[in-house]
């Protein structure tokens, strides 16, 4: 049974107090601005009163009397803003009394429910209710202006209701922080379409327009409050429930990206998905609208917050357990070989997986960036070995379509995963020699022929040092990817379970081969300099001019130089010489 909350839910926050002139020139407005303030009509926040004073309405205390009998999420009873976020709500308000300005301004959606999550935010929105953004943040400037301050940066970003982006923000840059400025909105439909007609609304219209009623909660910078205008925002908070404000289909057609919003945010916070809400999600209706009407850029930027978040693996679930995966995920309309439908089962087990095993081996041991191509790298692993033709009927990887045209992420992320999948093969007939410490059998794969001659005693260094030259940083993310697959036989049909990938061991294979590799010295090889240039090698090869047979020669230089630890360059000219005589005699 759902609380029964009033209209607009308000309790008060720490207020900030009223700054100095030690932390801002103030002019004679400002002054006088100040006087006002200490009026009886001053607005709250700024009268100078104790920063301590807050209370709660009663049906906030009763969220709080239920959550003794359910499992619940700890919400702040006061917000309480930073020294930055009082001088930016500072300078607004002189803005307002600077101009003789009615306008009401609310912090919106995020940074209320985070900072009443206790957690910091940083991305300060803010709504007006009688005037656009552009055209306050105008005023601000000129406010600025008078004081002897000038704003660090301005933007406006036009609107494009054909992508479901139907407000123009204006943005300033206070403090070092970004302040994003729209107007209160609602929304009237046509018959004949779907893109609204925007004009500007009531804090309560727009609460109801908003993706979740947990990002429906407004902060009143003027009178100090959080407003509930949905009358459940803070209860699902509370409660831990994802939940749209109007039936979840008319919100989701509105904009489609809100699914993804939803999934995110249900998995960031580990929130319940309303049953209403994933029955609208799943709906061919709203999958059809996510593939046409939202950009490609929009969802890849989703997506990218997913994998990089605190729970990748339950967005993932979501998006799966929704059908939602090809979708997100498009492919190209000729795939070779041909991709199984139930394949994203296993992509979200390799992702289960790969997170479980970074969190044994120990997330210290790679980046964020690292840790983000991982999840990547484990998610397409079904598809490493699938291709498509471009338009200059050249095969392609399939992975380099997901990243370029599905999620239009930057070209570098598709270049290194597909660098990790082509190392996979190589890092798997390497793992029992470095395992062993023994011989490497290397007749499984090509290394090419400037391995050939190698001795058999450093084969093993020389071969494990250009792998890590092609991946770099990354080879510890392709040294784990390469233990999901190591001594593993699984397929799309079958059921996947955490047990198969029998983790521990995993976490061991990596240890020992990681150690293996620090043990050979190579783990920074990439940063190793060649002995020998490539004059040196025209030199010894008596060529005028560069070309394949200088870059052959080059790599065999390298290879002798890691069979050779302790090496210096006369004694690889002096080899080289050597070894191109016999070369020229037995030809």
């Amino acid at each position: 049974m759902r609380l029964s909350l009033s209209n607009a839910i308000k309790f008060k926050a720490k207020a900030p107090p009223l700054l100095h002139s030690s932390s801002l020139p103030i002019a004679k407005t400002t002054l006088a601005f100040r006087s006002v303030l200490t009026s009886s009509n001053a607005p709250p926040s700024l009268t100078g009163r104790p920063n301590t004073v807050s209370f709660l309405p009663s049906p906030f205390l009763r969220c709080r009397a239920a959550m003794a009998t359910a499992a619940c999420v700890e919400v702040k009873e006061q917000i309480e803003l930073t020294e930055t976020e009082k001088k930016i709500f500072y300078r607004l308000l002189n803005t307002l009394c600077y101009f003789n300005l009615q306008t009401q301004l609310r912090v919106a959606g995020g940074w209320v429910r985070d900072k009443l999550l206790g957690k910091e935010c940083y991305d300060i929105d803010i709504a007006l209710d009688n005037m656009l953004g552009s055209e306050f943040v105008d005023k601000v400037q000129e406010y600025l202006s008078s004081t002897g301050e000038v704003a660090q940066g301005l933007a406006v970003i036009p609107s494009n209701p054909e992508q479901s982006k139907h407000l123009e923000t204006a943005r300033m840059r206070l403090f070092d922080l970004w302040i994003d400025f729209v107007n209160l909105r609602c929304e009237d439909y046509s018959e004949n379409s779907r893109i609204p007609t925007m004009k500007f609304g009531t804090a309560e219209e727009d609460a109801f327009r908003r993706d979740l009623t947990i990002n429906s909660l407004f902060y009143n910078i003027n009178t100090n409050l959080v407003e509930d205008f949905t009358k459940r925002g803070l209860e699902d908070l509370i409660f831990g429930r994802i939940v749209t404000p109007l039936p979840p289909m008319a919100t989701f057609l509105d904009d489609p990206l809100r699914v993804l919003r939803a999934i995110r945010f249900g998995a960031r916070f580990d929130f319940t998905l309303d049953e209403e809400l994933k029955k609208a999600a799943a709906c061919d209706d709203v999958k059809a609208a996510l593939a046409a009407k939202i950009s490609r850029e929009r969802i890849g930027t989703e997506i990218d917050l997913m994998i990089s978040g605190n729970q990748p693996v339950k967005a993932i679930d979501y998006i799966c357990d929704l059908t939602l995966f090809w979708v997100v995920f498009s492919l190209p309309p000729k795939v070779e070989p041909a991709v199984a439908e139930e394949c994203y089962r296993l992509s979200a087990a390799y992702l289960d997986a790969s997170w479980q095993l970074i969190q044994l081996i120990g997330c210290s041991n790679f980046d964020a960036e690292q840790r983000r191509l991982c999840l990547y790298s484990a998610l397409f692993l079904p598809l490493r070995g699938t291709s498509y033709k471009d338009r200059k009927d050249k095969m392609i990887p399939e992975v380099n379509y997901i990243f370029r045209d599905s999620l239009k992420r930057k070209a570098s992320d598709a270049d290194t995963v597909i660098n990790i999948h082509k190392s996979l093969e190589k890092f798997l007939s390497l793992i029992p020699s470095l395992l062993s410490n023994g011989d490497v059998q290397i007749t499984e794969v090509d290394w090419g022929k400037e391995f050939v001659d190698v001795p058999v005693t450093s084969k093993l260094r020389v071969l494990t040092g250009f792998l890590l030259r092609e991946i770099k940083d990354f080879w510890r993310v392709a040294l784990l990817v390469s233990t999901l697959l190591y001594h593993s036989d699984i397929d799309c049909s079958q059921d996947i379970i955490g047990d198969h990938f029998q983790l521990d061991k995993r976490k061991g294979i990596f240890v020992s081969v990681e150690n293996a590799i620090v043990k050979l010295g190579l783990e920074k090889v990439w940063d190793l300099k060649p002995l020998v240039n490539g004059k040196d090698i025209m030199n010894v090869l008596q060529l005028k001019v560069g070309g394949p047979l200088v870059r052959e020669w080059q790599q065999k230089a390298l290879s002798w130089q890691l069979a050779h630890p302790s090496g210096t360059a006369e004694e690889c000219l002096d080899w080289m010489k050597e070894t191109y005589s016999k070369r020229i005699k037995m030809e």
